[in-house]
This record gives C-alpha cells, structure tokens and sequence, in this order.
C-alpha cells in the first residue's frame, strides 16, 4: 500500500512539473497595450480592439489594454511613442496607409522609418461603392456617367483631399485610362459622415475601406461596385474586383502594428510570433469573416519592403495629382 502511495504521488508530482515545462513553452505574453493614434469606431480601433480581444480569448496575453489618442492625423500618437520610448516596452502601435501618405506630405516630421517595425496583419481593401436605388448599377454606368461630364459624377471619402480615398479613387479612374485630376472628390471628416452623404444622394459615389461597408451591403443598403483586390474574396465572391472588369489595378489598406524605437529584437519577435499565432485560432477567422479582411502577415524586413514600394507608387501618384 505504501508503494502504491508513492507512485501515485510520484505520478502526481510528474504531471504537475509537465504543465508547468508545457506552459512555460508557451507563446503567451503577460500583457499588450494597444496605442490607437485615432478615436473610437474607426478603423484603426476595431482592428487593434479585435486584435486585443483574440489574443485574449486564445490564451496568448493574459492581459491587453488600449489606448485611444487622437491629433495630428495619426500623428500625435506617433510622436507620443517616440518620446515615451522607455516605458513602452509592451506597447504596440497601430497604423495603415495613412502613415505613408501623411508623412509624404510632411503632415507630421516623422516615418515608418522611426519606429520598430513588428508587422502588417491585415489587407482591408478599398470599394467603390453606391445606394442600393442608385441609376449607377455597375462599374460601366459610373463611366458613362463621367465620360459625358467628370464634374457631374460626385466621388465622397471619410478623409481629406490628397488622403487615402480620393487617391485610392483616381489611381482605379488612371488604370481604366482616364485623367486621374479630372476626378471631383468631396471630403468628410469621417466615414459615417461620407457614409451618410451617399445615402441622402448629396454624392453619387462613396470610395471607402471595405471593413467599413460590408455590414451595410449584406444589409441592402448599398451596391459594392468594385473591390481593389486582385483575387475576389473568400465569401464574398459576388463582388467582382476591379481587374475582372478591365481595370488592371489593386490596392491594399495594410493595417499593421509598430513599436517604439531601439526595441529588442527578442520582444519584436515575440510580438510578431504572437501575431502569426493568432491567425490559426477560430476566433480570428470569424472576426475577419465579419469585417471582409484579408490576412496580410508580412514580418519586419518584409513588411518594410512593402512599406518602402508602397511609398514610391503612392508618391508617384500624388505627384501627378498635385499633391506633392
């Protein structure tokens, strides 16, 4: 009996030293702060805050925390990041796009360049889109419409002139062959609010994230003309893209989180591991089911190849525009 005592002791201790060898290999890290250089709802939050919530719920951080700091285009969370360089050792930053073409336009003095590149994660691709009542049934209708008068055809965004939707607008007017400067684009201050100027017909057309209307399309609201992507979207492949309707062009909203700068590469890399990580759980698939985002890993040197060939179309682009 005494025997049988010990082994079953010994096969105790056995299974608690292997759970604790098991949890020590695992990839979890104690806690993230997620720095979001823009305000509640938008783009950048949903992404950090769905982020935030999978690790979560898939054991990979044992705490996340977010933080919303609006200004400057981005720009003040930006400068934040930098200057509170050595308390932001479990901070990563979420960004997109916006970064480059802000910093082409010297909106803030800084770039990708100045901070630690962890990784992109996500490709939120850009739609044309119209009212569900709207004469504008399809792609052809639209250049019809701006074949007889550009001025006539009212193209909305959430963001300012020279920003992400009207460039993304006139780069698909270029590639279908017309004067990308001949595009009439009027700007709101957020994309409900352009959102909004569709629906009551004050624009004929809404150039957008398709995160930010695919609730709206599976809902009736609105037609999606055309998705910038080169492959149509898994289950949503009745959105045709722009390529399969002749115009030979693609464009992906990366959304992508960063770091301050002179982090370790040993933290860089748990953070990007973590990442990667997140995209075999179930729960990061339904989350981009829901929004229509498309995986987009792409780890430090290759996120900043990206980064770095993004530039130079997007200067190139807004050098023919006149924005630069």
């Amino acid at each position: 009996m005494k025997l049988i005592t010990i082994l079953k002791k010994l096969s105790v201790a056995c299974m608690f030293a292997t759970n604790i060898i098991n949890a020590s290999n695992t990839n979890t890290i104690d806690n993230i702060h997620f720095l979001i250089p823009g305000g509640i709802g938008g783009g950048w939050d949903s992404t950090a805050r769905s982020v935030g919530e999978v690790l979560l719920k898939a054991k990979l951080a044992n705490s996340v925390s977010f933080e919303n700091m609006s200004g400057y285009g981005g720009g003040k969370a930006l400068s934040y990041l930098i200057e509170t360089l050595k308390k932001q050792n479990n901070t990563m930053m979420i960004n997109s796009t916006p970064i480059v073409i802000k910093s082409l336009q010297n909106y803030f003095p800084q770039s990708f360049r100045d901070l630690t590149l962890i990784a992109s994660i996500i490709a939120d691709y850009q739609v044309l889109a119209v009212r569900e009542d709207s004469s504008l049934k399809s792609w052809n209708d639209i250049v019809i419409k701006f074949k007889k008068n550009p001025r006539k055809l009212k193209i909305g965004g959430g963001s300012s002139r020279g920003s992400l939707d009207h460039i993304v607008s006139a780069q698909i007017f270029k590639a279908a062959g017309y004067d990308p400067k001949l595009v009439k684009y009027i700007s709101y201050d957020a994309g409900g609010k352009a959102f909004n100027a569709l629906i009551s017909g004050e624009i004929d057309v809404l150039s957008t994230g398709l995160g930010e209307v695919l609730e709206k399309y599976r809902l009736g609201k609105v037609k999606i003309i055309a998705v910038t992507s080169l492959e149509p979207i898994k289950g949503i492949e009745d959105i045709p893209t722009f390529k399969s309707l002749g115009v030979d062009m693609s464009f992906a909203n990366w959304r992508g989180f960063f770091a301050a700068p002179g982090m370790s590469e040993k933290q860089v890399d748990k953070f990007a591991n973590i990442l990667k990580e997140m995209y075999d759980t179930t729960q990061w698939k339904e989350v981009r089911k829901k929004n229509g985002w498309s995986d987009l890993y792409q780890p430090k040197k290759e996120f900043r190849q990206f980064l770095e060939e993004q530039e130079k179309s997007i200067s190139s682009l807004m050098k023919e525009l006149g924005f630069l």
